[in-house]
Order: C-alpha cells, then structure tokens, then sequence
C-alpha cells in the first residue's frame, strides 16, 4: 500500500491557465493605464523580458518563474523605473491569480480521505516556497500537507532525480512506496517514476488517446474511488 501521495500544484490542484489568463490581463491592464502599453505590444515585451531572465539566471531554477525579476525586465527593455511598478504588477498579477484560483472538483475531499487514512500527503513542485505557500492555503489544503518540496528548496526543477530524491527523503519511506500526481507527462510521471515512485497522469480530463505504460487519473471528483485507485496501485 502507498505510504505517502505527493501532488504537483499547478494545473494539478487547480486550473492554473485560467487564473494565468486572468492575471496576465490584470498586469497588462495596469501597463496600458501606466505607459499606454497596449496589445499585441505588452505581449511582446513580457515575452522578450521572460526570455531575459531566464538568459540570466539559467533554465534549471526556480527563479525562472519569478514574476519580480519578469517584470523587472519588462521595465528595463521600456525604459521606466523600476519603482513602484515592479512590485505593483508581480503584486497584481499574483493577487488576480490568487482570486481566480478554485481547487479542482473533488481535490480537498481527497485530502481529507487520504489523511483519514493516515497516508501522508506532500507537495512536490517547481516554483518559489514562498508564492505555493500561498496558493496552498488559498485552496483550502493546507491542513492536509505534510510536507513541500518547491524547485527553490531543491535547486533544481523537475524531472531532475534530485528533486523527487528531496520528496522521498521528506516523505520518510521507500521511493517505491510513494505515489506522485501530476499533469506533466516529462516532469511529473516520467521523472518519479525514474526516481523509482509511482507516477501518476492527472489527464485534466482528457482521455489519453493510447494506452499508456503508467496510470491515469481523468478526475478527481470521485474522491473516495481515487483513494482507492492511488492506495491499490501496488497490489
């Protein structure tokens, strides 16, 4: 029986697109009002800043995701101060997302059957501590968590075998004892189960359009029948 059950967060918890979507119209709102920056320009800018950060501080580290050093350069590349708009529109985007967020049919109930079941219950995901935290908290599963392992923690991001190596040592048991629940095929499924876990495919829905060598799960409103398919997985 699975001992522990680790869960992504983004687009695995909740619908991270949608928030993204309204939280990219919230800063791009703000840059219209701010400098008359208009679409398809904003785009234009956001995506040359995205690509600047990450040209400075690497693509296997959480800092690729931070939305400060994002928006940091935006300013650079249009030539206005950094304050106050910097902090401004990471705090605005980030507060949009943190609105628009809802868990996902069916995800705080599987926390609590997985907990009532004394199976241990952590995060595993690639971003800052600080803004999951968050998130967590906002989705209403934070009492459930025993443990979080972010990219910022591990120094790397997944798949890398040091992340999921970090989420076993945190869960306590075996690798192969562990089950681990995302919506990346690459990063989620592929890199545990490298790491030796059960990895799982949490679909979004979709229904895979082959048969695939590692599970599936389409849904989790049926909380208590996704227990039983995690907790049965070695049997």
């Amino acid at each position: 029986m699975m001992k522990t059950v680790i869960f992504d967060i983004d687009n695995t918890l909740y619908d991270f697109d949608r928030a993204n979507r309204f939280g990219m119209e919230a800063a791009r709102d703000y840059c219209r009002r701010s400098f008359g920056l208009e679409e398809p320009h904003f785009r234009e800018y956001y995506r040359k800043a995205w690509r600047m950060a990450e040209e400075r501080v690497g693509s296997d580290t959480a800092a690729i995701h931070n939305r400060i050093l994002r928006f940091q350069c935006m300013m650079e590349l249009l030539g206005e101060p950094l304050f106050p708009h910097v902090k401004t529109l990471a705090c605005t985007y980030w507060d949009t997302v943190l609105e628009q967020m809802k868990p996902y049919p069916g995800i705080v109930e599987l926390f609590r059957a997985l907990r009532e079941d004394q199976i241990r219950i952590g995060i595993g995901t690639d971003m800052t501590a600080y803004i999951q935290y968050r998130k967590l908290e906002e989705l209403g599963v934070a009492p459930y968590v025993d443990f979080v392992v972010t990219s910022e923690e591990a120094g790397v991001e997944k798949p890398d075998p040091k992340f999921f190596g970090l989420c076993a040592e945190k869960a306590g048991c075996a690798a192969e004892e562990c089950a681990f629940i995302g919506d990346h095929v690459k990063k989620d499924v592929q890199g545990s189960i490298a790491a030796g876990m059960r990895g799982i495919w949490y679909s979004q829905g979709k229904e895979p359009e082959a048969e695939l060598p590692y599970p599936v799960i389409r849904s989790f409103e049926a909380a208590d029948e996704v227990k039983k398919f995690i907790t049965n997985l070695d049997r």
